[in-house]
């Protein structure tokens, strides 16, 4: 019988207590052994949920158990790179939240410290686990939908309270690294291409760099327009259109895909219903309904790690889509700052880590 996976924490805060810890010590497969936080009060909390953990103020101990296997960083965002190259130097596999920097360089040095040290490393973008965007993905790889023509996807919040580091991009804030590195992902898994080119615009109207609007254009010329805000309302949702029919993925209103066929004998458009192959929306209803945040996607994301870890399964979204995604960050950022397309020559091939981009003085992607 296989030894269960010893695994820690590091980070305790409200989204590790809402989503890892609970998930970590059901999760088949694995024994949640550690956790750490310079936060007394997040460590109590933390130990009333996993009463058998050792606890760690500094995560440094943590990585100097002999028999941790794994880690969990789910530390503020501007903390990432520090704390995985500190594990994965102590041989430690790595399940890095995203985004796994906040700058390009700063991720550099997370790739070559996994480079070296051989050890599995995953980043948080759970959402390609989620059933709806599996669903989607093989309605447009099937080619149910066509020659795409246009993608339009938006992810956005209310206006919540949050911590001083998530106010300021600076210290690892703004909606770009928060909401819009999911999408950037997702766009890259849905549609197997990378990302070419991208133009932005980007406004501050709570918090530093609140909400954004991006144009993408993927290698084949597909062009995707997507927009990002922490004050509107709770949205996620993607429209695909092809030239004989559409998608529709709606995580917080839906339990299922919406297919939209063309007739090809007339220009009437009839509505397919709702459809989710596998699993059936009853299912996923009810795997939404047991799941913290009702987001089925972040179970299936660890076991996804805990997998890889074990050798079943390959490690997947690693960290080079992390960097990938931050890459069309700043990008973005760069188009914002000049008003000008940025042409992105980004690192399409794992190991290839130098980032060269060029202003294009020309229309929109």
């Amino acid at each position: 019988m296989r030894n269960p996976l010893r695994v820690g924490v590091i980070g305790c805060g409200w989204f590790a207590q809402a989503v890892h810890l609970p998930i970590l010590r059901r999760l088949s497969g694995v024994e949640l052994v550690a956790f750490a936080d310079p936060d007394s009060a997040r460590r109590q909390e933390a130990g009333r949920c996993v009463p058998t953990a050792q606890p760690h103020a500094d995560y440094r101990d943590l990585l100097k158990m002999r028999d941790l296997d794994a880690v969990i960083v789910s530390v503020p965002t501007a903390s990432h790179a520090e704390v995985a190259i500190a594990a994965m130097q102590q041989g430690k596999h790595v399940y890095l939240e995203k985004p796994i920097a906040t700058s390009v360089l700063e991720a550099d040095r997370v790739i070559q410290a996994w480079t070296k040290s051989g050890v599995v490393g995953m980043v948080g973008f759970n959402y390609r686990f989620n059933a709806l965007h599996e669903a989607a993905r093989c309605h447009i790889h099937a080619g149910r939908l066509g020659r795409l023509v246009e993608v339009r996807s938006v992810f956005s919040t209310p206006p919540r309270e949050m911590p001083a580091w998530k106010q300021h991009r600076s210290t690892g804030g703004g909606v770009l690294l928060d909401l819009a590195s999911h999408h950037i992902d997702l766009i890259r898994f849905l549609f197997q291409q990378e990302i070419q080119a991208v133009q932005a615009d980007i406004d501050s109207c709570r918090t530093d760099q609140d909400t954004a609007s991006l144009e993408l254009q993927l290698t084949d010329g597909l062009k995707v327009r997507s927009s990002f805000s922490l004050c509107a309302q709770d949205e996620d949702r993607f429209e695909i259109d092809g030239q004989t029919g559409s998608v529709t993925v709606d995580r917080y209103r839906s339990l299922s895909v919406e297919l939209t066929a063309s007739n090809r004998q007339s220009t009437r458009v009839s509505r397919i219903a709702h459809i989710l192959t596998s699993p059936s929306a009853a299912y996923y209803g009810w795997q939404k309904w047991r799941s913290p945040w009702h987001e089925p996607s972040y179970q299936r994301s660890l076991q996804a790690f805990v997998s890889a870890v074990q050798g079943q399964q390959a490690s997947s979204p690693d960290l080079m889509d992390g960097y990938r995604s931050l890459e069309v960050i700043e990008a973005a950022e760069e188009s914002a700052r000049t008003g000008r397309v940025v042409d992105g020559r980004f690192s399409h091939l794992f190991g290839s880590l130098g980032t060269e981009r060029k202003l294009d003085s020309g229309e929109g992607p």
